[in-house]
């Protein structure tokens, strides 16, 4: 461990999310390059455009399925917010501090 108390660093640790974010630059970079070498058609575009929202949703829909009161507060705050908005990452961020002020208060 790197530095004293609650502020120690293990080095797996470290090590591991620095190859995650390696990996995860190198998925996005190499899209891109495959991108430039193939023709997207309109369909094909329209998939890739819907997909963040898809991944966002098969990644949380089980979390809702099994949670409760707080999670589905939440869930409506994150609705609310992208209806008002139409905005994704601001709608994740009012969901995560919804749930956590939903499970402080139930």
């Amino acid at each position: 461990m790197i530095g004293e108390g609650a502020l120690a660093l293990d080095p797996l640790v470290v090590g591991l999310v620095l190859a995650m974010a390696l990996v995860t630059a190198l998925t996005k970079v190499g899209g891109f390059w495959l991108l430039r070498r193939i023709d997207v058609s309109e369909r094909l575009e329209a998939g890739l455009s819907v997909l963040p929202g898809a991944i966002v949703i098969a990644i949380l829909g089980p979390e809702l399925a099994a949670g409760g009161p707080a999670e589905w507060g939440a869930a409506g705050v994150v609705l609310l917010v992208m209806w008002r908005t139409e905005h994704i990452l601001l709608s994740l961020c009012g969901g995560i501090g919804a749930v956590v002020l939903f499970r402080a208060l139930v």
